[in-house]
Order: C-alpha cells, then sequence, then structure tokens
C-alpha cells in the first residue's frame, strides 16, 4: 500500500469558512462563525436544498447506524464527524447497544475540542484529532486502539467526508486502506454528493467553494457521478439496497421522503466478507 502525502494539521481561524461549521449553519445549529454564514448564504443563492440534504444526510447516517448495530456492530469510528448535534452516533448506537463504544475523528481543532468537552464523562466514547487524508495517523491514534479493536468487526462512517478531496487517487487509496484495516464482518458506510442529477448546480457549488468562499486550498472543481462512487466500496459486499440517493436508503416505514431532484447525494453500506471455510 502507498504511502500518503504529509497533511498539514488545521489552525483555528474564523474569518475562514470551515465545512463543518457551514454544515452547522444549514442545519440550524449556532455554533459558526460571521464567515461561515456568508459562505452559507452564498451556497444557499444557489442551491436552496442544502439545509433539505443536510437533514437527509442525518437521516441516513442514523438509518445505517441503527442498521450496524442490529447487525451486531458495538465499535464505530466516525471519520470527519464534524460539529455535535442531536442524534450523534453514539446516542443512535445506544438505542440498541448500550456497550457501543465510538471514536470520532475530525481535523478541526474546534470540532474536537467541543466534542471532548460533551463526551469527557463518557468511557466509552472519545473525539480525537485526525485527517481522512491519513487514515493510518487515525487507525494507529492511541486513543481509537484503547477503545477499538481492529481484529473484530467495526463500523466505518465516511459520511460527506470524501467529497472534500479534490483527488480521486487519494480518495480510492484512502477506502482501499481502511478497508484492508478491518476486519471481516466488519461494514464501511459512505455517503457522496453527485453531479448526475443536478450539474449545472453543482459545478457552480464547486467554483464557489474552491474560489472566493474556499473552505480548502484543494477544494474539489468537480464532484463525482454515481458511477465513480461504487469502487470505493472495492469487494466488500453491498447491503440492500446497494448505493442509492440516501432518502431511498431503506427509509423508516411511512418517512416521507423528498423530490429526487431535491437531494444528489448516494450513499451505501458494504460488508467485508468473513472468509470461507477451506474445504478438504
Amino acid at each position: 500500500m502507498p504511502g500518503f502525502p504529509p497533511v498539514e494539521p488545521v489552525g483555528f481561524d474564523p474569518s475562514v469558512p470551515n465545512e463543518a461549521r457551514v454544515y452547522d449553519y444549514w442545519l440550524g445549529g449556532k455554533d459558526n462563525f460571521a464567515a461561515d454564514r456568508e459562505a452559507a448564504e452564498a451556497a444557499l443563492l444557489i442551491a436552496p436544498e442544502l439545509p433539505l440534504m443536510c437533514r437527509e444526510g442525518r437521516k441516513f447516517l442514523r438509518r445505517t447506524v441503527r442498521f450496524l448495530a442490529a447487525a451486531g456492530i458495538r465499535q464505530f469510528i466516525d471519520i470527519g464527524c464534524g460539529l455535535p448535534t442531536q442524534g450523534n452516533v453514539h446516542e443512535i448506537a445506544r438505542e440498541c447497544a448500550p456497550d457501543a463504544r465510538v471514536v470520532y475523528v475530525d481535523n478541526d481543532p474546534v470540532v474536537v475540542n467541543h466534542g471532548q468537552a460533551l463526551v469527557e464523562e463518557n468511557e466509552r466514547v472519545v473525539v480525537i484529532h485526525g485527517d481522512v487524508r491519513d487514515p493510518d495517523a487515525i487507525l494507529t491514534h492511541p486513543r481509537l486502539r484503547e477503545l477499538v479493536d481492529l481484529d473484530e468487526p467495526v463500523g466505518v462512517l465516511l459520511v460527506s467526508v470524501l467529497e472534500a478531496i479534490n483527488d480521486d487517487d487519494l480518495t480510492m487509496a484512502i477506502t482501499a486502506r481502511l478497508r484492508e484495516a478491518i476486519a471481516p464482518g466488519s461494514h464501511m458506510v459512505i455517503s457522496h454528493a453527485i453531479s448526475d442529477l443536478r450539474p449545472e448546480v453543482t459545478d457552480k457549488l464547486a467554483l464557489l467553494f474552491a474560489g472566493e468562499w474556499a473552505v480548502k486550498d484543494d477544494g474539489r472543481l468537480r464532484l463525482p457521478t454515481r458511477a465513480e462512487i461504487l469502487p470505493l466500496f472495492g469487494d466488500l459486499e453491498m447491503v440492500e439496497p446497494g448505493l442509492v440517493q440516501v432518502p431511498e436508503w431503506r427509509p423508516e416505514p411511512g418517512e416521507l421522503r423528498p423530490r429526487k431532484d431535491t437531494v444528489w447525494s448516494v450513499g451505501g453500506v458494504g460488508r467485508k466478507r468473513r472468509p470461507e471455510a477451506s474445504g478438504l
């Protein structure tokens, strides 16, 4: 497995919009600054459906975590967790698995500090500083290794985090490394915005966040298509219904779903197969 390029640590600068805080604003949160709000509002002029997409993304997270917990997963790694909000992973998992252990990972020191303060009394939950672009540093982090046994099944959550990477080869390498590291019986959850449904909108947003309101120096200039997301699961076995628009992934009975053209994000869950018993 090739090495990963060095990752510059993220510093705190309230004058520069931040992905987690922009997302927080779209969700109606208050953990954001003027630059975040201005960037968020500029994006809403292009795509008024963004708050809806954020809410649907949280619903997708909730359904997938419940599915994993029901499938027997008792340890979770949420990479790119963002600012704490209602319905965090450990809260969802413990609805049916009180013994669930959760490691939250984010590269924003504000997110990490805030999260650590909220869970400091909880011995089964930790928040660590890490960047998805350096999976080895995440996997070897002492706090993660204290809580998670990588020789046992784990749920890896990559919800709306990979779209910030403007290097498709790096994205493939990240998911390949994570798939390699997890034990058979583990699951990987991925959601990702795509360009198929609203290319004119996604192109404008990509230019906005790579230019005037850049939230990352390597901001993506083109969102991938659904067909380009599926290979990120590699040889994992896709859980039904496969890779679909996030509102269509196992919706709750009676759950209202938005129009398909208003949520241009797909998600899915892959399962790492257990090795077949060898025959004589």
